[in-house]
């Protein structure tokens, strides 16, 4: 019924109702709605997770438990459970958190395994611990990859293995079931189907990476048959109560501690043997840990977190550049070289360090700002602001603007606009041609203001215009500029007295704006101060004049706009 209601309220609910998952799951696996396999894949599926879900949901079976089956029984409900419903919440939380609960839940199932189930043989009791120690190693060896520490191995062999280990623990677990007695015909089937449910999925995911599209229906029917698996366990906890006779007597204490220890061997044994020795390269960081894509700043870092940055910095490919540090180096080596980069005095030494070190990029050196995190007593002394925080480096920043904008004044103060603003206009060190006195929202915007650009070049007043794009170009050979926009309704007197040159142009306004670009946040280009409308007639042609005059290397712009229709260019003061 859920499934029907989903179809006919759309494609998210439909997924909602089949896949047990968000909506926005459905968006991320087919942004323009279901195609007609995916739908009917989508049907078929209900029916099948229906089909299951009520197997799963059974009533367990009555009967006593003794306090080992109890566990169990708890543990394998809490399994079924995390199957169905706690899959999703704990995914919200880091996957080394995921990773971490499933290793330690399977832990305590395959142990209880072990204890629980009547093996009738030590042989065979001894065979499943093994092949439960090899699917507790990979589910570690899973921990340690999330956790960006040494893994057992790399490569598909390791995998292989590894996977092999956990379909033959299930295996050999359905065999303890049939030897036992206590499980029925239904549950033991239900294992081998989930053996064969794994069997499947190595050559479907084959298929599935190399033939993407179109597959997400394969994808849903794979999820629909994957709740096998949880058909078994749950049947397994259902089927647990012991039969009156034939219960085997409580071990003796000092058996029990044996058995302890032996578990707790199994669990702990396969980590401490995927530990490295110290001489191994020890990668915390590489160039694509998630952990490494926010670099803060100096400031923001504890003591303990500097040399992590350094190390994600030294062995970043952002920009598909190459690492300043090849992968095979161990963190010690990485900081070791970069602290000795540190004390070098030129470009040439940090040259040698770096082709010692097995750099790919020698010639390129280090930069202070990368150094700073493994030597800021010595980076520290040279260049102070790479050692302030972001707050306090954004408090210096917002100060330096309005220093420069307080430098500023009103060349006429008397004469007040209808709207009007002044402030430190910043540009592009060495090839800003000016600033734009532009319409932003002219869908022919950017296509004007290069115009402008390429005119402004052949202008001798160097004012180049197109059409709702005026850019205006600097006298002298400076980085910034004191900039004063107004606007009138009426044209104000010329008054050139104490400018170098005055021009008139004329500009027009499509969309009602007409503005001069102002710096973003953590922008390098732009007004220092908001800018105004200086389109106050709204849509139309206006008339701009531009003052420009230099004193003491400060060159100082005024910009004047008025309602106008002329299209003729003025030069009042040549």
């Amino acid at each position: 019924m859920a499934a029907v209601a989903g179809l006919m309220l759309g494609d998210a609910w439909l997924w909602v109702a089949v896949e047990w998952s968000p909506p926005a799951y459905a968006e991320f696996y087919a942004r323009g709605g279901f195609d007609t396999p995916t739908a009917v894949a989508l049907l078929v599926a209900a029916l099948v997770k229906a089909a299951l879900l009520w197997l799963i949901l059974r009533a367990p079976a009555p009967g006593p438990l003794d306090r080992r089956a109890k566990a169990l029984r708890r543990l394998l409900y809490l399994a079924v459970a995390y199957t169905l419903v706690l899959w999703y919440p704990i995914a919200l939380l880091p996957d080394a958190v995921d990773a971490a609960s499933q290793l330690a839940l399977w832990t305590a199932i395959d142990v209880l395994y072990l204890l629980v189930i009547r093996w009738r043989s030590r042989m065979l009791r001894a065979a499943a611990g093994a092949m439960f120690a090899v699917e507790l190693v990979g589910m570690a060896n899973e921990l340690l990859d999330e956790l960006d520490l040494p893994e057992l191995g790399s490569g598909g062999i390791v995998d292989l293995g590894l996977m092999v280990g956990g379909v033959a623990a299930t295996i050999i677990t359905v065999v303890g079931q049939r030897r036992d007695g206590r499980w029925s015909r239904g549950t033991q089937a239900a294992g081998w189907l989930s053996v064969g449910v794994y069997a499947l999925v190595v050559p479907l995911n084959v298929l599935f990476v190399r033939s993407p599209s179109g597959n997400l229906a394969m994808l849903v029917m794979m999820d629909a048959v994957g709740l096998i698996s949880t058909v078994w366990i749950a049947a397994t906890a259902r089927e647990m109560p012991a039969e009156g006779e034939g219960q085997p007597a409580d071990l003796p204490p000092a058996r029990r501690r044996v058995i302890r220890v032996a578990v707790a061997a199994v669990a702990v044994l396969p980590i401490i043997a995927l530990i490295h020795p110290e001489q191994a390269p020890h990668l915390t960081y590489t160039g694509w840990s998630m952990d490494c894509y926010d670099q803060p700043s100096f400031g923001d870092l504890k003591p303990a977190e500097r040399d992590g940055t350094f190390l994600c910095r030294a062995r970043s490919t952002e920009g598909g550049v190459p690492p300043m540090f090849p992968d095979s180096l161990s963190d010690q080596e990485i900081l070791a070289y970069g602290r000795a980069l540190c004390r070098t005095k030129d470009r040439d030494e940090q040259e040698a360090i770096l082709a010692r070190a097995g750099s790919a990029r020698p010639a390129w050196g280090a930069d202070p700002w990368e150094l700073v995190y493994v030597c800021p007593e010595i980076v520290g002394a040279t260049y102070p602001d790479l050692l302030r925080s972001t707050a306090e480096r954004e408090a210096a920043y917002a100060a330096y603007i309005a220093e420069g904008n307080a430098k500023c004044r009103d060349p006429w103060p008397r004469t007040k606009g209808v709207v009007q603003a002044t402030a430190k206009y910043f540009l592009f060190v060495d090839g800003d041609p000016g600033y734009l006195v532009h319409d932003p929202e002219d869908e022919a915007a950017a296509e004007v203001a290069e115009q402008a650009m390429d005119k402004v070049y052949d202008d001798s007043s160097r004012i180049g215009v197109a059409d709702s794009a005026v850019l205006i170009g600097h006298v002298e050979d400076v980085t910034d500029l004191c900039l004063t926009v107004k606007a009138f309704r009426t044209p104000p007197p010329p008054r050139t007295a104490g400018w170098d040159q005055v021009n008139e142009v004329s500009i027009v306004s499509r969309s009602g704006r007409l503005a001069v670009p102002e710096m973003g946040e953590g922008g390098e280009v732009g007004a220092g101060a908001p800018m105004p409308n200086l389109a106050i007639a709204g849509k139309g042609r206006y008339r701009l004049r531009v003052y420009v005059r230099v004193d003491d290397g400060e060159e100082q712009h005024l910009v004047v706009v008025f309602p106008g229709a002329s299209r003729k260019r003025l030069e009042l003061k040549p």
